[in-house]
């Protein structure tokens, strides 16, 4: 079964590459915590004609926001912090302006109510984190915690990550290191941050149909509040080195195998590492909200920390994950003991997204309803 699953998933992402619908792509899949694909097709960089292969990084956007869930699944797993809790707790400071009522799980849930990024922030910006973390902490509600959802685009990863800084003392990129993709071999493929030794590994990233479907949007949509104009995702912003160095976890650059492999540690052991408790997983795989996102526009349904039931997880059930801008995305399905990751380089939005098609012929060739 394994071996055919490999075979079918490589003959369809050549498929996708010869016929122009790819340029560079990765699959990763993991069933009941053993590598079951791990197939590449196509060019990291049609520029100077480098192939992808097993080591080669992607930087998929919000895709990352997983990595940032999975990482305060670990610390409250281990009772360093807890979804209940104010944030202002962790960090006084963020409770200005009205804010102090605004849990973690809030956050996790996209219903905090402070999806705006501080406007007319630059790349530059981004790399403050102090910076960064003094302009959110000032933001004002746009809704009362708890009562509307909307993606938290930008904020997300700035107010996890400074909650995980002081309940650890530690930055976010260390902490991900030490709880979660160090203790699973993966240290040196899945980042928030690309250390500048590894940008030879990244994909370069091409504009397919993404920029102008987001351009359509309206100009003064709660979408580009929540993500302005100078820092949309692009392929222009993400080949940037200055960009990809930043450690920014409402984002990150990876592998499909290390991005599967983490996932497969939700929901099971991998090589003797369980990340969080059965428990905790089936917490983390309810839905919380299914409502009209404000950001998003149409209905999402969230967890604490990942989107479910969107296609790619079969359009139901218990399965979780994450998907960024452009089309990559990673997700865990608990009942079958699953784990996908597909991440690409050519942006794209529907009907061009293909990972939907592809992970329905993942579930095909592996039996998975």
């Amino acid at each position: 079964m394994a071996m055919d699953a490999q075979a079918r998933v490589q003959k369809m992402l050549d498929h996708l590459v010869e016929t122009g619908q790819e340029t560079g792509v990765q699959v990763a899949v993991y069933l009941r915590g053993e590598p079951v694909v791990d197939a590449q097709a196509g060019l990291a960089d049609p520029v100077t004609g480098r192939l992808v292969d097993h080591r080669t990084l992607f930087n998929s956007w919000s895709t990352g926001k997983g990595s940032t869930s999975t990482l305060v699944h670990v610390l409250a797993e281990r009772g360093l912090l807890h979804y209940e809790t104010p944030v202002a707790e962790y960090w006084p400071q963020f409770g200005a302006r009205g804010k102090h009522r605004i849990t973690v799980g809030h956050v996790l849930t996209h219903t905090a109510g402070v999806p705006q990024a501080p406007q007319e922030t630059t790349v530059g910006d981004l790399g403050d984190w102090d910076g960064m973390c003094t302009r959110i902490a000032d933001l004002p509600l746009l809704w009362e915690p708890g009562t509307a959802t909307g993606y938290h685009a930008l904020t997300y990863g700035y107010i996890l990550g400074e909650v995980v800084r002081r309940v650890t003392g530690r930055s976010v990129a260390r902490v991900l290191c030490e709880h979660v993709t160090g203790p699973l071999g993966i240290a040196d493929d899945l980042f928030f941050g690309v250390p500048a030794a590894q940008h030879d590994r990244v994909a370069r990233l091409e504009d397919g149909n993404w920029v102008k479907t987001m351009a359509r949007r309206p100009a003064d949509s709660l979408f580009f509040k929540a993500a302005p104009h100078s820092i949309q995702p692009s392929a222009e912003l993400g080949n940037r080195s200055d960009y990809l160095a930043v450690d920014l976890p409402c984002a990150g650059t990876m592998t499909a195998h290390a991005a599967a492999r983490m996932y497969a540690a939700l929901v099971g052991d991998v090589d003797g590492v369980r990340l969080i408790s059965p428990h905790r997983t089936g917490r983390i795989s309810t839905i919380t909200t299914a409502e009209v996102d404000r950001v998003l526009g149409a209905p999402v349904p969230k967890g604490l920390g990942y989107f479910l039931g969107l296609p790619e997880m079969g359009g139901g059930g218990s399965a979780f994950g994450c998907k960024g801008s452009g089309g990559s995305i990673a997700l865990a399905d608990p009942k079958n003991g699953f784990a996908f990751a597909f991440v690409h380089n050519r942006m794209a939005a529907p009907p061009a997204d293909l990972a939907s098609q592809v992970a329905n012929e993942v579930r095909a060739a592996l039996s998975i309803v």
